[in-house]
């Protein structure tokens, strides 16, 4: 057995592309349009997973993945918090998080500790980010800030 990807429903797949994309750092790896079944789908792979694979490991589809399902007709999805959370290793939680931040996301629970924080997409998916190896030593302004809302 091996894991394949997480899917999580969009309502506005150009939002949810620069969220996951521009904000986290994640890369599109394949899209497939279905205009018959009336959605689109987006998977997307952290950049370590896929660093030096090939077109070939891509085809089949070696590396964990998160697919964005956009269904072109509108639904309501409802809280997305039922569904748990995205967790993703990074090289520096700060700098994920201040681009974030720079790009409009709140940051529901900063790197206090310099290890981890939580933010939401534009969908409320919630979305761990996880410093690689040690803590970072606690830093201004995710030292002395504040949770905001849920995650």
């Amino acid at each position: 057995m091996r894991y394949m990807h997480t899917m999580v429903r969009v309502t506005d797949l150009d939002a949810a592309l620069a969220f996951y994309c521009a904000g986290l750092g994640l890369k599109e790896v394949r899209r497939i349009e279905n205009p018959g079944g009336r959605y689109t789908l987006a998977f997307l792979c952290a950049p370590d997973d896929v660093a030096g694979a090939g077109a070939e490991a891509m085809a089949e589809m070696n590396a964990p993945m998160v697919e964005l399902t956009y269904n072109w007709d509108p639904e309501d999805y409802g809280g997305g918090r039922n569904f748990g959370h995205l967790a993703y290793r990074v090289d520096d939680v700060y700098a994920v998080c201040e681009r974030l931040r720079a790009g409009g996301v709140t940051i529901n629970r900063p790197p206090r500790d310099g290890r981890m924080a939580f933010v939401r997409s534009p969908d409320g998916i919630s979305v761990e980010l996880i410093q690689q190896g040690e803590a970072l030593a606690p830093a201004e302004p995710w030292a002395s800030m504040p949770n905001t809302g849920v995650w």
